[in-house]
């Protein structure tokens, strides 16, 4: 009897999942250091450099950025001995300082991102051993570490977008625009320092990014349902941290034998920073998609706004804010959404010819 007749095929690991499931591992290790970072700024205080959330948005980064740098390594190596480079792993490989490296363009943002964090890093290594400890989550050094990661977080997008034709494309793109989302909302704190006058620039801030983001997700996937899905995607994440930002600080206070504040009321900070009307407007934007992407676009920027004092009335119980900021800033949210809508778009189809089409790659 031919046992390889019934024998099952062996299954083996798509190409290039590994590396980029390392990136995105990356990532979310960071977010999961930023989310405790910001609600230890909130329940305890002001930190040092070398504290537990630190590290892990240290070694996210660093994960990431190796997984990276590993991956230019070996396409390099195989450019170099003629090999074929499948474009599946990262897109399409570029060369770098002359032609010396050849990378994934995937890969590459992504790891530029790292090495950029690296340099802030040690920016904010001065900053402490200048001042002693960060008093405020939104630093000079914080913030260019934030957009740092938001880089690599780009990357891991790019990296998943060029296999979206696969089912760990598709889940890796929702999971990576997801956790860039969820951490813009941070970065959107630097709008904190503009002039806003009437407007609310972190609501507005908001509303951009995640509407440009739900969009971008939504048109890389091609299918209905995409901007659905990142919007889920987005909302488990804030459920879990919504658990895990109070607790992982009050565990790790008192392994330290530092108390809360008597003020902490164990809300959470970066999840609450997360618009919860999301998934509304991916529902808008599902409903509206024969509409031109600045239509639906505006009516996402519209909901965040208009929703966002709601939300923190429910959280903080906050009072309302006056009418006349209140209506300008939906303004501002509507016009923003609008322009984040037709941004979203056009990336997205970027990011759908990062690679040959599938009829291409095998011609």
């Amino acid at each position: 009897m031919d046992i390889t007749a019934v024998a099952s095929p062996a299954r083996t690991v798509p190409r290039g999942l590994v590396p980029a499931s390392v990136v995105l591992g990356g990532t979310l290790l960071s977010l999961i250091g930023l989310t405790w970072d910001i609600q230890w700024h909130s329940d305890v205080g002001p930190d040092t450099f070398f504290t537990m959330p630190h590290l892990f948005l240290y070694a996210g980064s660093a994960i990431s950025g190796l997984a990276s740098l590993a991956v230019v390594l070996m396409t390099t190596a195989d450019t170099k001995r003629a090999k074929e480079v499948d474009p599946i792993v990262g897109g399409r490989a570029v060369g770098v300082f002359g032609r010396t490296f050849a990378a994934p363009v995937g890969y590459l943002i992504s790891g530029v991102g790292a090495a950029l964090f690296l340099v802030y890093g040690l920016w904010d290594q001065w900053w402490h051993g200048l001042y002693g400890f960060d008093a405020v989550i939104d630093s000079p050094p914080h913030i260019g570490l934030l957009l740092s990661i938001s880089i690599t977080m780009v990357g891991a997008v790019m990296i998943f977008a060029v296999a979206r034709d696969q089912r760990w494309g598709t889940y890796g793109v929702a999971a990576s625009a997801a956790t860039l989302l969820a951490f813009s909302m941070v970065t959107v704190l630097g709008l904190r320092a503009l002039p806003g006058g009437p407007v609310n620039t972190v609501n507005a801030g908001s509303a951009f990014f995640s509407v440009m983001i739900l969009f971008m997700g939504a048109y890389v996937l091609k299918q209905r349902g995409g901007a659905l899905t990142v919007a889920v995607v987005v909302a488990a994440l804030q459920a879990l941290f919504w658990w895990f930002s109070p607790w992982a600080t009050e565990v790790y206070a008192d392994a330290t034998g530092l108390p809360l504040r008597d003020y902490a009321d164990g809300i959470p900070g970066l999840p609450n920073m997360i618009p919860m009307s999301l998934v509304l407007v991916a529902i808008a934007v599902e409903l509206l998609h024969k509409l031109p992407a600045w239509v639906s676009g505006a009516v996402g920027g519209v909901i965040i706004t208009a929703c966002a004092p709601l939300q923190r009335m429910l959280t903080y119980g906050s009072p309302f804010p006056n009418t006349e900021r209140y209506i300008a800033t939906v303004v501002a949210g509507a016009v923003l959404g609008a322009l984040a809508g037709m941004l979203g778009r056009r990336f997205g189809h970027m990011l759908r010819h990062l690679v040959p089409a599938k009829e291409n790659r095998h011609a």
